[in-house]
């Protein structure tokens, strides 16, 4: 199981459509960023170097993991996916994994399964914009010395809404209960974060990451993707032994 997303760029793609094409493992997310040029630094005067585009990477397959960037701007390219269509396979080169499985080149690895990111609403994005947790979290690991065993219970959110009032962060009742599972993971990643390291804070994350929960529920689906793969290249292996 790989997952993926449109931030997956250059090392990370090379690998994630090796592990495609060869049938090692079932790749999941968005539509990778699709970075795949191979730059050469000339060194010139005076401490400087020029680094001129020399190659491209392909994957196993052939595949082109390189976007097209001709007839956008900069801030497109990383910032409008969307006006790339990454995900359209009309005009996209068709290559062949390891099991016969059809995979498309030319603008990132596209993945076996498609999971959307995951979109804040009016506000989750207040309070990211207020840095509501980041605050919340300096406060009360200043006060409470909290262990790993911590979990987000009613008193601390309790505590948050009162930090949300002296804070002048407006809110609602029912934006407290509709986002309420949200909130308090991200209280709890905030907090693990300040007092035990930020690895410790993305593991809490992670336990709640919509992809990484999808990525988990897709385990067997990935397990039979590499049997039969496998099944497949024994067969094709067996019947033309010569090809080895």
């Amino acid at each position: 199981m790989v997952l993926v997303n449109r931030g997956t760029a250059s090392a990370a793609e090379i690998v994630a459509g090796a592990i495609q094409d060869h049938d090692r493992g079932l790749i999941v997310g968005e539509t990778t960023f699709g970075k795949g040029l191979v730059q050469t630094v000339y060194p010139l005067s005076e401490n400087t170097g020029l680094a001129l585009t020399t190659a491209k990477y392909y994957t196993p397959s052939g595949r082109l993991i390189q976007r097209d960037y001709s007839n956008i701007s900069l801030y497109d390219y990383y910032f409008e996916r969307e006006g790339t269509d990454t995900n359209n396979t009309a005009n996209r080169e068709v290559k062949l994994t390891d099991s016969g499985r059809t995979v498309y080149g030319g603008g990132g690895i596209r993945p076996d399964r498609e999971i959307p990111p995951a979109k804040t609403n009016r506000f989750e994005d207040s309070l990211l914009q207020h840095y509501a947790f980041f605050n919340f979290a300096s406060r009360y690991v200043a006060t409470h010395h909290p262990t790993e065993k911590l979990e987000v219970d009613d008193v601390t959110m309790q505590e948050f809404r009162k930090f949300l009032e002296d804070e002048k962060i407006p809110f609602t009742e029912a934006d407290l209960l509709e986002n309420n599972d949200w909130i308090r993971s991200n209280i709890k990643s905030e907090i693990f974060t300040d007092a035990f390291g930020q690895t410790e804070g993305l593991k809490v994350k992670e336990e709640s990451d919509p992809l990484v929960l999808k990525g988990l529920e897709l385990l067997p689906e990935a397990k039979q993707l590499a049997e039969n793969a496998r099944r497949i290249v024994a067969e094709r292996t067996s019947a033309h032994p010569l090809s080895r």
